[in-house]
């Protein structure tokens, strides 16, 4: 046992009869014998070196993104990743930071999170961003529990099914049990104008996700006019890269916006942590979750920049906090910030042009294959959906013997679509790269 836990063999036997085992061994019965301590069979020890080549050996072995084609998004997508953006985040004084509640000490986090908020500001042209949620569904959550706030006596939140279903699950799971009522997403066959019927005058946002779940883009202006007609705010989920293009929440008049920003620099991650976007308009800023950095000048007349406009509840006192944030999300910003920093406008624009046109090109040659269906009618951003003649587990499985990730299974999420797939296109993907996945779908069949 560790010296430093300090427990006597009574109270170990007290603790081991209160959980129905009486020796610390039978705690491992699930483990089957042959291979409990100390019976592995260990190799013989091997020189640094050695390990080296042999670690690499296996590490060449596993299916990567620079070894694959990968045409699966589905709210993570394969961007481009600067190798600027990892150098600095490398920096110690940025990875190792916390919640910077000195500000004399902390001037360089916190002019990160003020510049991330002003470029976030710019890129969605709304009034503020707080400095970041944990992932895309965890801010959309929370946008729905600022609705409720903002205007008190609504209760009502109206979710389409055409909403990243993981991002619905996680806004069923956070606010059971508040008393909020979410509607509209219970049957996923639902079109965007039954659902925005179901506004009324307890309703307290309608959620928008444009491009949604299946790439779609949508005119917010209308769906804005009929909230607020009902008295109602509009809350948008937007890809951050489909605004170098498209429409932006603050043209088109939305109250809040959020988005999963893995896509500004953060990578794929493979369960490492991502980045929830959170904006909202200067009317409900004293709502607003999390963290918000301003800039000053201190008392010799320098620049200085302090978090400002928010409780210290926010931190300390959870019961009182519209939202806990104390971790250090802000690393996964200042990926961000580097990222638009070089890339810049023009640089984001050709990002959302190649990702436009390549994911086009795309369904243009799937939907001439026999037996293949691209069902977008519509104007879409880098995915669409594609109706196969198989199972999509199937298709995929024939597209990874040919070193081919290929598109997200909806048959779980929208059964009605049948064998369909979600397939995403980012300037990743060159047109050697989806000629090539055309010729392996051809061969699915």
């Amino acid at each position: 046992m560790s010296h430093y836990i300090s427990i006597t063999d009574a109270e170990r036997a007290e603790m081991l009869a209160a959980i129905g085992v009486q020796r610390i061994e039978d705690l491992f019965a699930d483990v089957p014998e042959a291979v409990r301590f100390p019976q592995l069979d260990l190799r013989q020890p091997m020189s640094e070196i050695a390990i080296r080549r042999e670690l690499d050996a296996l590490a060449g072995s596993n299916a990567h993104a620079g070894k694959h084609s990968i045409f699966l998004g589905a709210g993570a997508y394969n961007h481009f990743v600067p190798a600027a953006v990892d150098q600095i985040l490398r920096r110690g004084e940025f990875y190792t930071a916390y919640t910077p509640y000195q500000p004399e000490v902390s001037q360089g986090t916190l002019q990160a999170v003020f510049e991330y908020q002003s470029y976030i500001c710019r890129l969605t042209g709304m009034d503020v961003a707080n400095a970041s949620h944990y992932d895309g569904g965890t801010a959309l959550a929370e946008a729905a529990t600022m609705a409720v706030a903002a205007l008190r006596n609504r209760k009502k939140i109206v979710l389409p099914p055409n909403v990243h279903p993981q991002y619905r699950h996680i806004m069923h799971t956070l606010l059971q049990g508040s008393g909020i009522e979410i509607v509209g997403d219970q049957d996923v066959s639902a079109s965007m104008d039954d659902v925005a019927a179901l506004i009324d005058n307890s309703t307290a946002a309608l959620v928008v996700q444009s491009p949604d779940f299946f790439g779609a883009l949508h005119d917010l202006k209308p769906l804005v006019e009929k909230a607020h007609a009902a008295g109602a705010l509009l809350i948008h989920h937007f890809d951050p890269i489909a605004l170098a293009l498209f429409q932006t929440p603050g043209e088109a008049g939305a109250d809040i916006a959020t988005a999963e920003g893995q896509p500004l620099g953060c990578g794929l991650g493979f369960g490492g942590p991502y980045l929830g976007i959170f904006t909202t308009s200067e009317k409900y800023l004293r709502k607003l979750p999390g963290r918000i950095v301003g800039a000053t000048l201190d008392v010799e007349g320098r620049t200085a920049y302090v978090m400002t406009l928010r409780a210290r509840e926010q931190d300390i006192r959870r019961e009182g906090a519209t939202s806990n944030i104390c971790t250090n999300q802000a690393l996964m910003a200042l990926a961000a910030v580097v990222y638009m920093g070089l890339m810049g406008r023009q640089g984001l624009r050709k990002v959302a042009e190649l990702c436009y046109q390549r994911a086009h090109y795309a369904a243009g040659e799937i939907a001439k294959l026999n037996g293949f269906e691209v069902l977008n009618s519509g104007p879409f951003f880098k995915e669409f959906v594609v109706r196969c003649p198989r199972p999509v587990a199937e298709v995929n499985a024939q597209l990874l013997e040919h070193t081919i990730v290929g598109g997200y299974d909806l048959s779980g999420d929208y059964p009605h679509l049948g064998h369909a797939m979600l397939l995403a296109v980012t300037e990743m993907n060159s047109r050697e790269d989806i000629d090539e996945l055309v010729k392996a779908l051809a061969m699915t069949r």
